[in-house]
């Protein structure tokens, strides 16, 4: 479906400041919200919301249904009554430069383990029923994902392939029999659940209220130590064991010279279709109770993806094979109607992934990092876009603008040498007709300008900052998903001057109701005086 002409921000939550250690959907997200108001953004786009595992990537999740509950609030626990004020005396002294994961995941159990025992203990009557009613509701997937954390975290955190077999293998007897046994941590997990939906519910509720829409990120994959995996392995090329035939990735890239092997497990197609993708559809409906628009991520798997051999190390040895996009969309268009989504077509494309990107109107992505690579014929160059297109500054996967700038050979950000970084970034300054001292606002009034009808920016360009601020370096494992917002960084001055962009190119909310300036409105203007 084609989107009216609008722009926004791209921040994933945990990026938001706070005093406990990572962003939650408290205060600061409400007050990021109102930011966005002022600065007349009717766009918020976050990254997936499940629940992260080692590397913290939110890319990599135990459940594609669940969500993550480091992000829950403890402020919003004290005002619900769920938590005492003197829960929260003795905070770590947590770093307000960078997510520290590790001691705020730990704070947050221990916080969150505290709301359940109050919880239990006080029953209150009107959370007692909206607690119910979550169960009931989210059963499809909650009690399987609930014994699976219990189950995890009774063993230690390993992987379900490395339980023991009646358990790896979800024997009934086995599986009841650990119902019993975990019952109250079974219903714990269940609890922080429901404690996430609440609060993301809300918070919703308020952009909502703002005139903001959410953009969600769906995953092509699911993690293989994943409840989605466990309970229903039937639906991935899996081994005897469990293990993965095959696994996900992207051949040798701008990114890395020898792929990137994400080691996901592998779709059985054919298995999704014999019960018409009811696992996918159930995922995007799940979805859409979250967000207003969905962003799903690797687009190009859906007409073929890059098969990878399970034991192999590095993404090298892959090959394309064909996937039922068409048949897929059709089925989850068949049962829930027009579709908000953003099909991410970046990387190695082919034609026949553009044919069902536009056989369904999904808009493509275009980014302007990418768009000075070669020459004016380049389709992530702003005069080249068409309305039906995202325009990014960068993604969470790139570079900041200004890092971009700035890049010099041999970084894990690209595999660019000297003399490619340097034709580029004259390329750029002579398109853009700039001097590059304000670069990252160069590149904000390129998208905006654009005729694509989304225009999307990460946070960190808007603020101007350089590659210290990036928050994902593809096939690297350590120092990403961290970047945090500083406390003060949202002025007026920033709002006011997006708020003047969005307004200079016609993508402030309010614009989206006023009536087209046609001729005779504007001759009758002038008649007027």
């Amino acid at each position: 479906m084609s989107f009216p002409r609008a722009c926004g921000v791209l921040l994933h939550p945990t990026s938001l400041p706070g005093r406990y250690g990572v962003g939650d959907l408290g205060v600061e997200a409400y007050r990021f919200v109102d930011f966005l108001a002022a600065a007349g953004q009717g766009l918020w786009q976050v990254l997936p919301l499940g629940p992260t595992g080692y590397g913290n990537s939110p890319y990599q999740c135990f459940s594609a249904f669940a969500g993550n509950t480091l992000l829950v609030s403890p402020d919003l626990l004290v005002e619900q009554g769920l938590l005492a004020p003197e829960n929260l005396s003795n905070v770590p002294s947590f770093t307000d430069e960078r997510v520290e994961y590790g001691q705020a995941i730990e704070f947050k159990e221990a916080m969150l383990r505290k709301a359940f025992e109050n919880f239990v203990r006080a029953n209150p009557a009107g959370v007692r029923a909206e607690f119910e009613k979550f169960k009931e509701s989210s059963s499809g997937w909650l009690d399987d994902y609930a014994l699976y954390r219990s189950l995890k975290r009774e063993r230690n955190e390993v992987a379900w392939t490395d339980w023991e077999e009646p358990l790896a293998g979800r024997d009934p007897a086995a599986l009841e029999e650990a119902r019993a046994r975990l019952r109250e941590e079974v219903e714990r997990v269940k609890f922080k659940q429901f404690l996430f939906f609440d609060q993301w519910t809300r918070l919703r509720e308020h952009c909502h209220d703002k005139e903001i829409k959410i953009i969600g990120d769906i995953p092509i994959f699911v993690a293989h130590d994943s409840a989605d995996v466990w309970a229903e392995p039937h639906l991935f090329k899996l081994d005897e064991r469990g293990r993965p035939r095959f696994v996900a990735g992207v051949p040798p890239d701008y990114f890395s010279r020898t792929g990137q092997l994400w080691g996901n497990p592998i779709y059985d197609w054919e298995r999704m279709r014999a019960d018409g993708f009811r696992w996918w559809i159930e995922r995007v409906r799940s979805m859409l109770s979250l967000v207003d628009i969905i962003r799903i991520d690797h687009f190009r798997g859906f007409a073929a993806y890059w098969e990878i051999p399970g034991g192999d190390k590095t993404a090298e040895r892959g090959q394309w094979v064909f996937a039922p996009g068409r048949e897929l969309f059709d089925a989850i268009k068949s049962e829930l109607g027009t579709l908000p989504i953003i099909a991410e077509d970046l990387g190695f494309i082919t034609p026949d992934v553009i044919e069902l990107r536009d056989e369904f109107d999904f808009p493509g992505m275009r980014i302007l990092q990418f768009a000075f690579s070669s020459d004016a014929t380049n389709k992530d160059l702003p005069h080249n876009y068409v309305r039906n297109t995202v325009a990014y500054t960068g993604t969470h996967d790139n570079d900041t603008a200004l890092g971009w700038f700035r890049s010099e050979p041999g970084g894990a950000s690209s595999v660019r040498s000297a003399a490619q970084i340097e034709r580029e970034r004259q390329f750029c300054l002579e398109y853009l007709d700039t001097d590059g001292s304000q670069i990252n606002w160069d590149f904000i009034r390129a998208v905006f300008a654009s005729v694509g009808d989304t225009a999307l920016v990460p946070l960190q360009d808007a603020l101007g900052l350089s590659s210290e601020a990036r928050t994902n370096t593809p096939a690297t494992m350590s120092g990403n998903w961290s970047w945090r917002l500083q406390d003060g960084a949202l002025t007026e001055q920033l709002a006011a001057r997006l708020r003047h962009l969005a307004e200079l190119y016609g993508r402030h909310p309010v614009m989206h109701d006023r009536p087209e300036h046609t001729a005779e409105s504007y001759e009758t203007k002038q008649t007027w005086g």
